[in-house]
């Protein structure tokens, strides 16, 4: 697939487009809180696709100006406050905009799943600095069909926030309201206790210490390393009766049902490690992540990272020989039990200084493999199939090509009746066995 840009642009906010004041004062910042200092230091990217006929890239232009303006982090830089501290710096530098073109139809040229085509519908993140916080690429085909390559930087912003920020900029290239305004970090947010009470283990799970210099060529970062060119993505499509039909077996006897994302995630765990043939005796884990808006008691409009990771842990012997339920209860406490006294125990161990002290360093980190362990992005609750440009909502949404063995995607279907799409990286000759365990009760 042959991609010609045609132009590269920043898009700066346009205050009183949208109803919004423009700022008092043009040397803003948003201090990062704990929660942003902890998560992954990465530019996250996903492709929409909408059919023909495809908004005017002057309308998108204009309701994305106007939603950068009530956005403004998404129109600054991540950087350092006047006193030193990482911050995003409301500078109004602009999100930078791509117009690129394709002489082919895009349903001769869209991939069912995340293949290598995928990193030619958005900016390059390998060429773009990190401070950059939104990169957006606008790629029209002959047909008339148009690709949105949507790519934020996530110390900016968690999923959720994101999610919250594309359906305003769908809005506000309706003429619409964009709904409540975002609500973001401030230095009084996140204060530790008057009384510190750190009652969790913090370290090993969101802190690590730091590696020696022969561990850091080991494991390595980043998704192109050692092992990458042996790695394949697999979209599995879940149906809302095959959904159904596990949460029954996983619940039976159990009063209240699993949810549906406890559910699948539960099922895909056990047929991963199947499909790797994994000793009895290893141990796997998962790491989770857990929103915590409603457990701080904060809107959904929180815009930053607000999640913190809950890590269930099996044997591989549990995970194939006990019943499902099993895999999904032990799913269900360890995310129970992050909860707001866990998120609060985390504020009072970050803020303690211990992590400066001790040299501890975030857990959060990209590998090439995760092989035994396994990581889920779950966008199951958020809302990317409401942006809509004036047109209608997307044909199809997903997750760019990221080479992460073990690292999976969980995306609500674009048929909407509740059916899953779940992206999987998985090592070439483990792909067969995956399929054939995939799709089974068993």
């Amino acid at each position: 697939m042959e991609v010609k840009v045609l132009s590269s642009k920043l898009v700066k906010p346009a205050y009183n487009a949208g109803g919004v004041a423009p700022p008092v004062a043009d040397d803003d910042y948003i201090p990062l809180s704990v929660f942003d200092r902890v998560t992954y230091h990465m530019q996250m990217a996903i492709v929409y696709a909408f059919a023909p006929p495809a908004p005017p890239t002057a309308a998108i232009e204009k309701g994305l100006a106007a939603v950068l303006a009530q956005y403004r982090a998404f129109a600054g830089q991540v950087g350092a406050a006047p006193d030193g501290t990482p911050a995003v710096l409301l500078n109004d530098r602009g999100a930078r905009l791509v117009e690129a073109s394709v002489d082919a139809d895009l349903v001769d040229m869209a991939p069912a799943k995340p293949t290598p085509e995928l990193l030619r519908l958005h900016p390059d993140l390998d060429q773009e600095e990190l401070e950059d916080v939104v990169l957006l690429q606008l790629t029209r085909f002959r047909c008339g069909s148009l690709a949105v390559g949507f790519t934020s930087n996530h110390v900016a912003a968690d999923g959720h926030a994101t999610s919250n920020f594309l359906v305003a900029w769908g809005r506000a290239t309706r003429g619409l309201d964009m709904g409540l305004p975002p609500v973001h970090h401030h230095a009084g947010l996140f204060r530790p206790r008057s009384t510190p009470r750190v009652e969790h283990d913090h370290r090993g799970r969101e802190y690590y210490y730091l590696p020696s210099p022969t561990d850091k060529q080991q494991h390595g970062g980043g998704h192109h390393g050692e092992g990458a060119e042996n790695i394949v993505i697999h979209k599995a499509h879940f149906t809302k009766d095959f959904i159904a039909g596990l949460r029954g077996k996983a619940s039976e006897g159990r009063g209240r049902p699993f949810s549906r994302f406890e559910t699948v995630l539960a099922h895909l765990w056990r047929a991963i490690t199947r499909a790797r043939g994994l000793n009895p005796d290893k141990t796997s884990t998962i790491r989770v992540s857990v929103d915590g808006r409603h457990r701080l008691g904060l809107p959904s409009e929180y815009f930053g990272n607000l999640v913190l990771w809950a890590f269930p842990t099996a044997t591989v012997a549990d995970l194939l020989t006990r019943p499902l339920k099993h895999a999904a209860q032990v799913i269900h406490d360890e995310v129970a039990r992050v909860d707001g006294g866990y998120f609060r125990s985390f504020i009072d161990f970050a803020s303690s200084g211990a992590v400066e002290k001790e040299g501890l360093a975030p857990s959060a980190v990209l590998k090439d493999v995760l092989c035994p362990n396994v990581e889920v992005d779950s966008w199951l609750t958020f809302p990317f199939y409401e942006l809509d440009f004036g047109t209608g909502a997307p044909t199809y949404f997903m997750p760019s090509y990221f080479l992460t063995e073990g690292m999976l995607f969980l995306v609500p279907s674009y048929i909407g009746d509740g059916s899953v799409d779940a992206f999987v990286p998985v090592f070439q000759h483990d792909l067969e066995a995956f399929k054939e365990c995939c799709y089974s009760m068993d």
